[in-house]
C-alpha cells in the first residue's frame, strides 16, 4: 500500500478493489486495518460504501459478499471475520471516524420492508423514528426515493438486510445457523449496544457533529411538506440523535442502542402492515414475504435478548409511576419501553403471519420458540433455574401479571392459531406432538392460567363501569378525591392498558374469543381426542414395528420372509420407529396432562374417551378402516374430515397395484432375465389360446372352477375399490390368462432346486423328478379347488 501522502481516494478504492480479488483474506483484512488507522475520514468516505457491500452482500443479491450466515466457526476464517466486525474492532471504528464528521449514504426506498416502502411512496411519513428526516426528493417523483443514512445507520441497514435479502448460495452441506458467524455477531452486537449490566461503551470519536435530529411525533397521515420540526425522539426526555457536547456521556450514547434496535425490528418483522392483518385476517391472504428458518431464529435470539435488557431495569425504576423513574438514566429509561413500544406489535402481526402460512411441518418449532420466548420473560431475569426441586414448572410470579395483561394477544390469540395448526399437523411424528407438549407445558405453570384469565375479565370490563372508574380515578384530594381509593385507580389503569392493547392491534370492532371461554374449550376437546386417536395410531405403528423387526431373517434376501407387495407401511427403520412411537407417547400423555390442568379437563373423563377410542379402533379393525369420503363421477373424494384423519395417520387407503399383475416393477427377489423371458412365453401361450382358456374358466362345473384356480380369475378386477381411484380403472376385466412370473423368483427357484436336490439323493433323474413336480401341483390344484368349494357351501 502506498502511504498516504502520495495516495488519491479514487486510487486508493481502486488499489483496494484490485486486491480484494487476488489476496487472501487475512492479508486483505490487515491492510484495511492500515488503511482505517492511516487515512482521514475525507478519504475513507468514498471506500465505506464499496466496503460495507463487499461485506455484506448487496440489496439486490447479486454481489454475495463474505457468506457471513455459511461461514461456521471451525473455519479459518471465522476468527477474521470476528476480530475485523466486533463493535470494538477496526470496521467499527472506520464507521466512528466517519459519524464524527457530517457524511451521509444514500440507500433506495425501494429496498425497505413492503409496508414501509408503501407508505413513504403514497406520501405517509412511517411511525418509526429511524425514517424521519432521511427522505431525499429526487426531480422523478417519489417512487424513486433514497433515505440518507448517517455511517452507523447505514452499516447496520446492510448488516440487518444481510438476513433477509435473497443470495445463490452455492449448494453445500446444512450448516448450523447458531455457529454461523452472522448469528454470533448479531449476539455480539446485541450485548454491546444493549448491555444488561453497566452503560454503553462509548465512541473513540466525538460523535457530536455527526448524529441527525430526529422530529417530533406526528399523525401518519400528515403529509411530507411542513415536516422537519427539531425535538425529542420517540423516548422524549433522553433519547436524541443530537445531544449537546457538555451532555451525559450516556445519553450520548444513548442513540446507538436506539437505532440498532429500530433496524433490526423493521428490517426483520416489519414485513406485514397492521392495517392489511385488521382487514384480511386469513390463511389464504398471500404476502410477498416468506421468512425463513434461519430469519424465525434471528428473530428468537432478538427476542430473548430484549427480555434480559429488560429484566435488567434496576428494582427501583420497574414502577410506571413518574415518580419512580423522573431520574432514571436515558439506558435504564429506554429499559422499561424497549419491548411495548419498539416490539410489540410488530413481532405479534409477524407471528400471526407465520401461524397461518408456515407448512405444517417440523420446521414450525423455531416459530413456536420465539412466540413461547416473548410470553415467558421471567425466563431471562438472570435466576439460575425455573424449576423448583421436584422438577415441577415454578409459579410464575406475581410481579409479571401486568405483562401478561398488556400482552394478552400474545397469549390467548396465537394460543387458539396454534390450536387451529395442531389439528391439521401430523402428531403421530415425535416431532410435531413435543411442539403440542411444550405449549401445553408453558400455560401450565402455576399461575399463569390464572393471570390470562384476569387479564380478560379486565378487558371485558364494560364501558360505562370504566368511565365511571376513570373519572373517579384521576381525582385528588385537591379536587374532591380520596387517597383511600387508590386501588381504583390502579385498576383503571390495567384496564385501560388491556382494551388499548386488544384494540390497537385487533381493531375496535374486533370479536373477542375467551381463552376460558366454552367455543375455545371445545376446540381444545377436539384436540384432545385427536391426540387420542394419534396415540392409538402410533401404537399400531409400534406394533407393526416390533413384528417386522421379529420376521427379519438371513432367507428373507431370497423373499423367504414376509413378502407384502403391496405393503403400505413406509416408515423408519423398525428400531427408530419403535423409539420415535415411545416418544410420541411420553409426549402426548403428558400434553394431555397439561391441557386437563390449564382447561379444568375432567381427567376422568378424558380418560373414558382414551378407552373408548381404543375399543372402537379394535372393533373397526383400526388402519383397515377408510377415510372418511364421497363418492364421485370419477371414484372416491376425500372430504375434510378424511384428510385430518390421513395427516393423523388415523385412517388410510390400502395402497394397492391395480394395473396389469405381469407389468409390476421387478422386484429385489426376481430374477429380471426369467422375468422377461417368461413373460414373453406366456404371451405367446395367452395368445394362442385365449378362446380355449376362456371357454373353460367360463364353465360352472369341476373343470371350469379348475381352470379359474390355475389362471388369472377374471373376477380378480372387481375387488372393492379401497383407493381414491378412477372408476373407468377399477372397472376395467381381465381375460383369463396364464401366469409364468412365479418361476422367475428366487424363492421357487430355490424351492425347485431343494426337491430337484432331493430327487437326486432318491435316485430320480431330471424328467422324472420334474414330473413328479408337475404330478404335484395338479394334485394341489384339485385339492384347493375341492376344499375352497367346501368352503363356500359352508
Amino acid at each position: 500500500m502506498a502511504t498516504p501522502a502520495l495516495q488519491q481516494p479514487s486510487f486508493l478504492l481502486a488499489n483496494l478493489k484490485a486486491d480484494w480479488t487476488t489476496k487472501p483474506l487475512l492479508q486483505r483484512c490487515q491492510e484495511l486495518v492500515k488503511v482505517i488507522d492511516d487515512y482521514p475520514a475525507k478519504e475513507l468516505h468514498l471506500v465505506f460504501p464499496w466496503l460495507v457491500e463487499s461485506i455484506f452482500g448487496s440489496l439486490d443479491g447479486i454481489i454475495v459478499g463474505w457468506n457471513l450466515r455459511l461461514l461456521q466457526a471451525r473455519t479459518n476464517e471465522y476468527g477474521i471475520v470476528m476480530e475485523f466486525l466486533d463493535p470494538s474492532g477496526p470496521m467499527m471504528k472506520l464507521v466512528y471516524k466517519l459519524q464524527a464528521e457530517e457524511y451521509k449514504y444514500e440507500v433506495p426506498v425501494t429496498y425497505l420492508p413492503g409496508p414501509v416502502r408503501a407508505a413513504i411512496q403514497e406520501g405517509v411519513l412511517p411511525d418509526c423514528p429511524l425514517f424521519h428526516n432521511k427522505l431525499q426528493f429526487p426531480l422523478s417523483g417519489l417512487m424513486s426515493l433514497s433515505l440518507s443514512l448517517n455511517p452507523f445507520e447505514y452499516y447496520m441497514f446492510y448488516f440487518a438486510t444481510s438476513l433477509i435479502a435473497p443470495r445463490n448460495y452455492p449448494p453445500g452441506p446444512h450448516v448450523s445457523m447458531s455457529d454461523s458467524a452472522y448469528f454470533v455477531l448479531v449476539d455480539v452486537y446485541l450485548k454491546y449496544f444493549l448491555p444488561t449490566e453497566g452503560n454503553v461503551p462509548p465512541s473513540p470519536f466525538s460523535d457530536a457533529r455527526g448524529t441527525v435530529a430526529p422530529p417530533a411525533p406526528r399523525s401518519p397521515s400528515m403529509p411530507f411538506m411542513g415536516y422537519g420540526v427539531h425535538t425529542s425522539s420517540l423516548l422524549k426526555r433522553h433519547i436524541s440523535h443530537q445531544p449537546s457536547v457538555n451532555a451525559d456521556p450516556a445519553t450520548q450514547e444513548i442513540w446507538r442502542s436506539e437505532t440498532l434496535l429500530q433496524v433490526f425490528v423493521e428490517m426483520w418483522l416489519h414485513h406485514y402492515s397492521l392495517e392489511m392483518y385488521q382487514k384480511l385476517q386469513s390463511p389464504q391472504v398471500k404476502e410477498p414475504f416468506s421468512p425463513t428458518e434461519e430469519h424465525v431464529l434471528v428473530v428468537r435470539l432478538l427476542v430473548k435478548h430484549l427480555h434480559a435488557f429488560s429484566s435488567s431495569l434496576k428494582p427501583e425504576q420497574i414502577s410506571s409511576s413518574p415518580s419512580a423513574h423522573s431520574h432514571a438514566s436515558p439506558l435504564e429509561e429506554f429499559k422499561r419501553v424497549v419491548v411495548s413500544r419498539f416490539v410489540q406489535q410488530k413481532l405479534y402481526v409477524f407471528l400471526q403471519h407465520c401461524f397461518g402460512h408456515w407448512p405444517l411441518d417440523a420446521s414450525f418449532r423455531a416459530v413456536l420458540e420465539t412466540w413461547l420466548s416473548y410470553i415467558q420473560p421471567w425466563r431471562y431475569t438472570g435466576e439460575k433455574s425455573n424449576l423448583q426441586a421436584d422438577g415441577q414448572n415454578r409459579t410464575v410470579p406475581e410481579k409479571w401479571a401486568s405483562f401478561v395483561q398488556e400482552n394478552l394477544l400474545m397469549y390467548t390469540k396465537l394460543f387458539q392459531g396454534f390450536l387451529n395448526r395442531a389439528v391439521r399437523t401430523d402428531l403421530v411424528n415425535a416431532k410435531n406432538a413435543l411442539m403440542v407438549f411444550r405449549v401445553a407445558k408453558v400455560f401450565a405453570q402455576p399461575n399463569l392460567p390464572e393471570m390470562i384469565q384476569k387479564g380478560e375479565q379486565l378487558f371485558l370490563e364494560p364501558e360505562h363501569v370504566l368511565h365511571h372508574r376513570q373519572h373517579r380515578a384521576f381525582l385528588t384530594p385537591a379536587h374532591g378525591g380520596s387517597f383511600l381509593s387508590s386501588r381504583q385507580p390502579a385498576e383503571a389503569d390495567a384496564v385501560f392498558k388491556v382494551k388499548s392493547h386488544v384494540y390497537s392491534l385487533e381493531g375496535q370492532d374486533c370479536q373477542y374469543m375467551q381463552m376460558f371461554g366454552s367455543e375455545l374449550r371445545t376446540a381444545v376437546l377436539k384436540l384432545v381426542q385427536i391426540m387420542a386417536q394419534a396415540r392409538q395410531t402410533a401404537k399400531r405403528i409400534s406394533d407393526h414395528s416390533a413384528e417386522a423387526a421379529g420376521s427379519q431373517s438371513f432367507l428373507s434376501w431370497f423373499g423367504l420372509g414376509a413378502s407384502d407387495l403391496n405393503n403400505t407401511y413406509t416408515g423408519a427403520e423398525p428400531e427408530e420407529a419403535g423409539e420415535c412411537v415411545k416418544k410420541t407417547h411420553e409426549f402426548l400423555d403428558r400434553a394431555l396432562d397439561y391441557l386437563c390442568q390449564i382447561f379444568r379437563l375432567n381427567a376422568g373423563q378424558v380418560s373414558q374417551l382414551l378407552a373408548n377410542m381404543a375399543s372402537a379402533e379394535d372393533d373397526m379393525g383400526g388402519s383397515r378402516q377408510l377415510p372418511d369420503c364421497i363418492r364421485g363421477e370419477n371414484g372416491l373424494v376425500l372430504t375434510d374430515l378424511g384428510r385430518i384423519q390421513i395427516i393423523n395417520g388415523l385412517r388410510r387407503f390400502e395402497i394397492e397395484y391395480q394395473g396389469d399383475p405381469e407389468l409390476q416393477p421387478i422386484r429385489s427377489y426376481e430374477n429380471a432375465l426369467l422375468v422377461r423371458l417368461l413373460y414373453q412365453i406366456a404371451s405367446l401361450i395367452n395368445e394362442r389360446f385365449a378362446g380355449h382358456m376362456e371357454a373353460l374358466c367360463s364353465r360352472r362345473d369341476f373343470l371350469g372352477r379348475l381352470g379359474r384356480y390355475y389362471f388369472t380369475n377374471p373376477a380378480s378386477g372387481e375387488r372393492s375399490q379401497k383407493s381414491p381411484m378412477t372408476s373407468r380403472a377399477v372397472e376395467r376385466q381381465r381375460r383369463p390368462r396364464l401366469s409364468l412370473r412365479a418361476l422367475a423368483s428366487y424363492r421357487t427357484l430355490l424351492s425347485l432346486f431343494l426337491l430337484y436336490l432331493l430327487g437326486t439323493l432318491f435316485s430320480f433323474g431330471v424328467l422324472s423328478s420334474t414330473g413328479l413336480i408337475l404330478v404335484a401341483s395338479v394334485l394341489y390344484g384339485l385339492f384347493m379347488t375341492i376344499v375352497g368349494d367346501k368352503q363356500k357351501t359352508h
